[in-house]
């Protein structure tokens, strides 16, 4: 049995969390192996989903493995999380391809700021999350601080990461934490339509988007304005726009390249 499932279907990449004794708990070695999984997805994969094996989703760091290897502050621990569990983050949000958390179960801890680093998250009535890093006497290190007070709100976000009290699934639609709620019967393969949908499109044009709204976060009108043009620039010249032009003239559906 391996703790990382990964599978190609067409071009979308489906990785899978299964460690079933810490909840999908990560090793250190999962989160590189996630990473790489990741970044170094072949160009004809469009999109990544990621889910979690066993009921559940990620329970963040398995905490049991940690004490194993001796984990304290140090020269590794720095680097671990500066190189692993942070460029996992970073694989996730500035990577180029749209990318799907399937939640069904836990989401807590790292498990939680995983989750949230993806672009659209899909829940089943048992998901629930949790920045849960205060009741160990730490603080979130996955990018919870940067996306939480963007999908809830500061007040909300600030609430949540003082407590780490759980969000429930239904809860988590509300407050806009998750996307889209369905049975645990049917939640994956919601989340993966979507993902083969999205695959099927345009990939240049998801690229630029996912790139300016990303950096439009941060930034004001006028700069998302820049972005918007020299992008829409750039799509203009573009293999995929005269085919999305001559699909809708021939009324069919386009057969976009990423040219």
């Amino acid at each position: 049995m391996t703790d990382l499932h990964l599978t190609d279907r067409g071009p979308v990449r489906v990785l899978v969390l299964d460690r079933p004794e810490s909840l999908n708990g990560l090793t250190v070695e999962l989160v590189y192996r996630l990473r790489d999984a990741i970044r170094e997805a072949p160009p004809e994969i469009r999109t990544i989903l990621l889910g979690g094996a066993n009921g559940a989703f990620c329970s963040g760091l398995d905490l049991k493995d940690a004490m194993r290897r001796g984990v304290g502050p140090g020269p590794q621990l720095e680097q671990d999380l500066r190189e692993g569990f942070h460029g996992l983050i970073r694989a996730l949000v500035e990577g180029d391809r749209p990318t799907i958390a399937c939640v069904d179960g836990a989401a807590a801890g790292f498990g939680c700021d995983l989750a949230l680093a993806c672009d659209v998250r899909f829940v089943s009535e048992r998901a629930k999350f949790g920045e849960s890093f205060v009741k160990r006497g730490l603080m979130p290190d996955g990018g919870g601080t940067w996306t939480l007070p963007r999908l809830v709100g500061v007040g909300r976000a600030l609430e949540l990461l003082y407590t780490g009290d759980t969000v429930s699934a239904e809860e988590a639609v509300r407050i806009g934490l998750a996307n889209k709620l369905y049975p645990a019967s049917e939640v994956f393969a919601r989340a993966e339509a979507l993902a083969l949908r999205i695959a099927n499109g345009p990939p240049l044009v998801h690229r630029f988007v996912k790139r300016a709204v990303y950096a439009g976060l941060d930034g004001d009108l006028g700069a998302a304005l820049d972005r918007e043009a020299a992008g829409q620039l750039q799509l203009l010249r573009s293999s995929d726009f005269t085919e999305g032009v001559t699909a809708f003239l021939q009324k069919r559906e386009p057969r976009f390249q990423g040219k």
